[in-house]
């Protein structure tokens, strides 16, 4: 092959040699900035999609929750005691009193998608009962993805 490149003309040789050429240093800056910029102003929003992700997965837990905890009443007269907390729509309460038609109420107890456990009052603050997260600080109150998510939204 080499032979038959040894018998084009000069001129040819340098505008093959200068397609072969790679990206020269400003091409590959310019693309660098570019996609810099991009990153700049994609991310920000990315990542507060997210922490709103977690308050709406927060709030459909404690919905299922709520949902689950009138079907228990429903069936049983009565919430589950704040002693007996969640842990009783998954299995059936040793504690008094003890409820005559228990069934199980969820699969299983999720956590909230700060990876704590929801908290269940009984007396509750703002109704019968409350459920709720804390939020992603995991203290009471706060203010946007630090604040509480409950039942009573």
């Amino acid at each position: 092959m080499n032979a038959l490149f040894s018998k084009l003309p000069a001129q040819a040789l340098r505008a093959r040699r200068a397609l072969q050429q790679g990206f020269t240093l400003i091409e590959l800056m310019v693309v660098l900035v570019i996609i810099g910029v991009l990153a700049a102003l994609i991310v920000p929003n990315v990542l507060d999609r997210a922490d709103d992700a977690r308050v709406t997965a927060a709030r459909t837990d404690v919905n299922n929750l709520m949902q689950a905890l009138k079907l228990y009443k429903l069936d049983n007269q009565r919430f589950p005691t704040g002693e007996q907390g969640l842990g009783a729509l998954l299995n059936k309460p040793s504690t008094s009193p003890v409820p005559p038609n228990w069934r199980p109420y969820v699969e299983k107890l999720p956590a909230d998608p700060w990876n704590r456990s929801y908290q269940y009052l009984n007396p509750g603050v703002h109704g019968e009962v409350d459920v709720l997260s804390l939020g992603a600080d995991g203290q009471p109150g706060g203010e946007g993805t630090n604040a509480d998510v409950g039942s009573w939204e």
